[in-house]
């Protein structure tokens, strides 16, 4: 099936908003279903590349070891086949030829003076939100993973469904058979979420893959180890920053963030954006959908700091009378904003 979000570009936002009135491009029938399935807050879909535990044989079978929970969990591999078992890492190891690619690293053949050591694998996990059917979600990650690695790096993967979000492991081998390594960058990720969306759609799944910028969404992002931390209520992290913040609160210090800055100048192009999209759509006689966009931008929450995410978070654990200061004043890190909005303080994925 070929990726028509791929043959396509998709619309370029902020250069609506750069160009003011009087100027509309036409809009392509792919970036108009993407603006439909944005303002209608299609579930989105999550790629990510785990940071660690890939440069070295044991932190590569003790993943996939994860993966498989220790034999408990069936996976697939590149060539099609199921595997199951407490051995499947090291068979793996083997199998993919990592222990001559370590020792090659090792030997400073590949290696370069002062650089870190390079990734035997990446370690990929592709998610959707809760209620997505995970046999749906398990059958996009292999298609992607077909038409993205098919003869060219092996890989394995399983399926998680011990959490709410379903969510597929993919451990693939950075240097391909021809020798070529990879290397996944922002943009690779960006393609990627694209990509797995299309193929959820194909399976009957309602995803999207729009930034987060252009959703409206500034809930602060930490790495996966603080996340899973957090969970474990063992994130000293959180906790500290969570502390930071309440001190400031209960003192009525008052910090300014150039953070913040950067937030609302970034929103306001956004925002800018959204209004030409719709004006174009207005154009082409899609009036429905250009009110939809109008609606979906003015319903962003103000962009927050992390400081503020958290200090409304702790405001909201408080009973009304014990809120320092008057009920309105509950800004921290000063900022054009005058209120605080409220995600939860765990860390956002």
């Amino acid at each position: 099936m070929p990726n028509r979000a791929r043959s396509e570009a998709m619309f370029d936002l902020f250069s609506y908003a750069r160009r003011g009135p009087g100027r509309r491009d036409h809009l392509s029938p792919a970036q108009i279903e993407q603006i439909a399935r944005t303002a209608a807050h299609t579930p989105e879909v999550m790629v990510k590349v785990l940071p660690k535990g890939a440069t070295n044989l044991a932190a590569v079978s003790k993943h996939i070891d994860y993966v498989g929970r220790k034999g408990e969990l069936e996976m697939e591999t590149d060539d099609g086949r199921t595997l199951q078992g407490a051995e499947v890492g090291n068979k793996l190891l083997q199998d993919w030829d990592l222990d001559l690619d370590e020792y090659r690293r090792k030997s400073g053949l590949n290696a370069g003076l002062g650089k870190p050591p390079p990734r035997l694998v990446h370690k990929l996990v592709f998610s959707m939100p809760p209620g997505t059917a995970p046999e749906k979600v398990l059958k996009a990650v292999q298609i992607f993973c077909r038409e993205e690695f098919a003869l060219k790096h092996r890989y394995v993967l399983g399926l998680h469904t011990d959490e709410p979000h379903p969510h597929v492991h993919v451990v693939l081998k950075a240097a391909s058979e021809q020798g070529q390594r990879l290397h996944i960058r922002k943009a690779t990720l960006r393609e990627w979420r694209v990509s797995f969306a299309d193929h959820l759609r194909a399976v009957g799944v309602a995803a999207n893959a729009t930034p987060r910028v252009l959703r409206g969404v500034t809930t602060p992002r930490k790495p996966d180890a603080i996340h899973r931390a957090w969970m474990r209520g063992e994130s000293t992290h959180v906790r500290l920053r969570a502390e930071t913040v309440a001190k400031d609160l209960m003192s009525g210090s008052r910090r300014f963030e150039p953070a913040k800055t950067r937030l609302s100048a970034t929103r306001s192009a956004v925002i800018r954006g959204w209004h030409a999209v719709s004006a174009t759509l207005e154009d082409a006689g899609r009036p429905e959908l250009a009110g939809a966009v109008r609606r979906f931008s003015q319903q962003m929450p103000l962009p927050r700091t992390e400081r503020e995410w958290t200090a409304k978070r702790l405001l909201e654990r408080l009973p009304t009378r014990s809120r320092p200061g008057r009920p309105d004043a509950t800004t921290v890190g000063a900022g054009p904003a005058r209120s605080l909005p409220g995600p939860e303080l765990q860390p956002a994925r």
